[in-house]
């Protein structure tokens, strides 16, 4: 069975969370290109097309970064400079059949690390804040959310985890996921801590 072959249920109480299919991080030129990035567009097309007949909710998340912040390595930051708003790197992959009129939450807007689609942390104090995601999510009446993205190790475990923790349904389609693996690794043991907090894997 082929990987697109995988489509998972939906209905008006599902909401299906694409995590930062953005150019930096799914084009191989990119700032923080994924391996494999590009392999996820397909896959996710597959599941809007599922989705939106089924009334499942819709929502992308997007890296938005200024040009500066402490999360960039020229600021004293771990990562590139990537996805700064505005850019060609923070824009959605264009092979990705995003609706215009469904809604993206922007995270790192105020330089903050925005791993999760649900919260951003202050990168020196670790404050958290929300991104504005649960409360779209609980106005539409979401009980499970499917996520898809990139990238598993990062973005898509923080959001998994955040996702479990505040009570939703969560299920993350292991075909339309690639990793970082900045360490050799990293994507299997986020799987596994994402299996452990109760995620399914589909």
């Amino acid at each position: 069975m082929s990987i697109l072959a995988h489509v998972t249920t939906y209905n008006a109480s599902t909401a299906l969370v694409v995590v930062d299919v953005q150019n930096d991080f799914a084009d191989p030129a990119g700032s923080l290109s994924v391996r494999g990035g590009e392999d996820v567009v397909p896959v996710v097309n597959a599941e809007l097309a599922a989705a939106r007949p089924a009334g499942a909710f819709v929502v992308y998340t997007q890296d938005w970064h200024p040009a500066e912040t402490p999360h960039f390595v020229t600021s004293g930051g771990i990562w590139p400079v990537h996805c700064v708003g505005g850019t060609w790197g923070a824009e959605l992959h264009p092979g990705l059949d995003a609706a215009p009129s469904e809604p993206r939450v922007r995270k790192g807007t105020g330089g903050e690390d925005g791993y999760s689609g649900f919260t951003v942390a202050d990168p020196l104090t670790g404050e958290k804040a929300s991104t504005g995601l649960e409360a779209m999510l609980r106005a539409a009446g979401i009980e499970r959310v499917v996520i898809v993205g990139l990238a598993t190790d990062y973005c898509v475990k923080a959001t998994a985890l955040d996702a479990i923790a505040l009570g939703f349904e969560t299920e993350v389609l292991r075909g339309g996921i690639r990793a970082v693996d900045l360490a050799p690794g990293d994507g299997d043991r986020a799987i596994a801590e994402m299996e452990a907090a109760g995620v399914t894997l589909g």
